[in-house]
């Protein structure tokens, strides 16, 4: 398999204020010109922070844009009724032509969110199963009839198809169950704050899930979210992330291992070593003050991303 490697971007801190409209479309301008791959956006039904919503931003992505691809990281699906997500998604690939990068997972640990949305919390994990389950045949057949735990479907067609045949759906998460979940259900794996070292310990379980079920997921779709602050001094880098590093999530040896806070050639070297792991597919997190995302997003497609992309 001849590997393509490629860097995508998910904006970081998002400003409260009116001024964050302005911020999005000159991001997204910023991207389509540039050589940046994919632009994603996480998913939380309720936040401290202000978050971008990511059915209706990779919309309106979709129709500012020609060439930029777009995905959720990560949808959570059980949140969302399968056909109806399954149809979101295979408009967003059918209207932008082929530009959708779908991943799935269970969410953060936060009760009070699964309880918002209705959801009992301990069933996430089977919900997002059956989710899956759904949406790809959603994707690949002309009418889906399905029994399962949570979701009767009785001759459900979804149309328009998306425009790539079989859609590509990957799994988001850390734990082995996610890496379960990739390998027996999904195309691809993609963690966060998660070491290189680690990493390459979920790809060989997430490739022996896949054989132990008797498929196979793609060796190009393995990646690995990564957050990031570019400056030539590496203690100021750290001091600009300080006060967005979430905490209580990572401890700090595992944030120093899966971080890259100093000058670009930190975080190319970063990159390098989840790609030892089995890695290509890359998305890249400006964790600083919201108001330098744009100079930060500049520096990354003129100092790290071409070399990257033509290896």
């Amino acid at each position: 398999m001849q590997i393509k490697y490629r860097i995508g971007v998910m904006p970081g801190p998002w400003p409260a204020g009116p001024e964050g409209a302005d911020l999005f479309w000159k991001l997204i301008d910023l991207c389509e010109r540039s050589e940046i791959d994919s632009v994603w956006f996480s998913d939380r039904l309720s936040s401290p922070l202000p978050v971008l919503e990511p059915m209706t931003t990779m919309a309106a992505v979709a129709a500012r844009t020609r060439r930029l691809k777009f995905g959720p990281s990560v949808l959570i699906a059980p949140f969302r009724s399968p056909v109806l997500a399954a149809r979101q998604l295979a408009m967003l690939d059918y209207l932008s032509g082929g530009r959708a990068l779908p991943a799935v997972g269970i969410g953060v640990e936060q009760e009070r969110e699964f309880r918002a949305a209705g959801v009992p919390f301990r069933e996430r994990g089977r919900r997002t199963d059956e989710a899956i389950l759904i949406m790809r045949r959603c994707w690949s057949e002309d009418e889906v009839s399905y029994d399962g735990e949570f979701w009767k479907l009785d001759r459900v067609a979804v149309l328009p198809r998306p425009v790539q045949p079989s859609l590509p759906l990957w799994v988001g998460g850390n734990s082995e169950a996610a890496m379960r979940r990739a390998g027996r259900l999904g195309d691809g794996w993609i963690p966060s704050f998660i070491t290189p070292a680690r990493f390459r310990v979920g790809v060989e379980k997430t490739c022996a899930f896949a054989a132990e079920a008797r498929r196979a997921v793609p060796g190009d779709h393995f990646g690995a979210l990564v957050n990031f602050w570019l400056d030539d001094d590496p203690a100021r880098a750290r001091a600009a992330a300080a006060p967005f590093i979430p905490r209580g999530r990572v401890d700090e040896a595992t944030l120093a291992a899966c971080t890259a806070f100093g000058p670009a050639d930190a975080l190319s070297e970063r990159l390098e070593q989840y790609v030892a792991g089995g890695g290509s597919k890359f998305i890249v997190r400006p964790l600083g003050p919201p108001e330098r995302m744009l100079e930060q997003l500049e520096r990354l497609a003129a100092d790290v991303i071409p070399a990257f992309h033509r290896r």
